[in-house]
């Protein structure tokens, strides 16, 4: 829907995994931003496989059913801002000499050639240039972002087959930073942690622009299926205790247990076990985000950390992997930094009811509803 005398829709935001679709729709109100509508629906196994979509059909069918079935008002646009897959993309900052506006774009897409790791006519490619923090630098930073056509024209099918039209197309690493960091700007490097129901993406964002990301195949349903595996229990009971118990662990003192001992000891040995069959994925977590701070603090692009040798000093953590309880206080003590929860409402001024815990789920459809209804890019 087009606003009054204007070439810019609004637009909704819509994040697509292997396993889920969410939409949120925002919408101004003369005392900031509020949330109009949102959805969610979930995606049968191999319908999207690793980001690849294998059904288009299938996928069509899913968009159209979370649309037509929003919570809050109908959507009436059909301009969308669509996150792409994060395992797929490719995306680098470099350095540029200063140069004139005609011939930036040129430059770029030679220099990108030095970068991207497969031949730029199989790729989309598009950049932004990071504006400066001072006057005095000297050069051009450029955050250089490309994904496989073959990927992209997929989603692009899918979207004008359930009747909408793309406004923008950007790697959800993009949309997860304009949700999570406020006003866009960290003078210290900061570590967002989106932990999805298929993927864990890793992102260090600094100063005003993402300065390295990557995802490993680490996810909330990998620690269901672990929960699975170690209970021999269904994923869907599973699923229940590890939401019950996540990482309580043994210590925790249960005072209803002196009402009833036998639940009591049933309670803590079942408290045991999961932590027990977590510990394995938690570890692999822990050992590849220390794997990366170290590359991040050793890279040849250093120099973005300030001379005294600044580390990321907080970790913020989103997706619906982040509400497994006790999980913040254990990257705390284990990557001896600061690891929180994130607000994916921290740039909507106004207070929205949506709870924590869900929101989280939807922090890469806010950041990219953000763009939709915001000049924010």
């Amino acid at each position: 829907m087009f606003n009054f005398l204007t070439l810019n829709p609004e637009a909704f935001g819509i994040d697509i995994s292997d396993l889920s679709l969410k939409l949120i729709k925002l919408k101004k109100k003369s005392d900031g931003l509020a949330l109009a509508s949102f959805g969610r629906r979930d995606i049968k196994p191999g319908i999207i496989k690793g980001g690849r979509i294998k059904n288009e059909t299938g996928l069509v069918k899913v968009i159209r059913k979370a649309i037509n079935n929003v919570e809050g008002e109908k959507i009436k646009t059909n301009y969308v801002i669509a996150s792409l897959p994060e395992e797929k993309a490719f995306l680098q900052i470099i350095k540029m000499p200063k140069m004139e506006k005609e011939e930036i774009e040129s430059a770029i897409r030679f220099e990108a050639e030095n970068y991207i790791p497969v031949p730029l006519h199989k790729v989309y490619l598009d950049f932004q240039i990071i504006s400066p923090l001072n006057s005095k630098q000297s050069y051009l930073e450029v955050l250089l972002a490309a994904m496989p056509k073959e990927i992209v024209d997929g989603y692009v099918s899918c979207f004008k087959k359930a009747g909408l039209q793309i406004k923008a197309l950007e790697v959800d690493s993009i949309s997860i930073a304009r949700a999570l960091i406020k006003q866009g700007k960290s003078p210290a490097p900061v570590l967002l942690i989106d932990l999805g129901s298929a993927m864990t993406g890793f992102m260090i964002f600094k100063n005003n622009s993402l300065r390295f990301t990557s995802s490993i195949p680490i996810s909330g349903q990998k620690f269901t299926e672990a929960v699975s595996r170690a209970l021999e229990l269904d994923i869907k009971k599973a699923e229940k205790l590890k939401i019950k118990y996540g990482l309580k662990g043994p210590e925790r003192i249960h005072l209803k247990g002196k009402r009833n001992e036998k639940r009591f000891r049933k309670e803590i040995i079942c408290e045991e076990r999961i932590f027990e069959a977590l510990i394995p994925i938690l570890t692999d977590l822990i050992e590849q985000t220390n794997a990366y701070l170290d590359y991040y603090q050793s890279h040849e692009f250093t120099n973005h950390i300030s001379k005294n040798g600044e580390r990321v000093e907080k970790i913020i953590l989103s997706g619906g992997g982040a509400n497994l309880k006790g999980l913040s206080n254990f990257l705390s003590l284990e990557l001896k930094t600061l690891t929180q929860s994130g607000n994916p409402w921290i740039n909507i001024s106004k207070e929205i009811e949506m709870p924590l815990e869900e929101s989280l789920k939807y922090t890469t459809a806010i950041g990219a509803a953000l763009r939709g209804i915001t000049n924010y890019d």
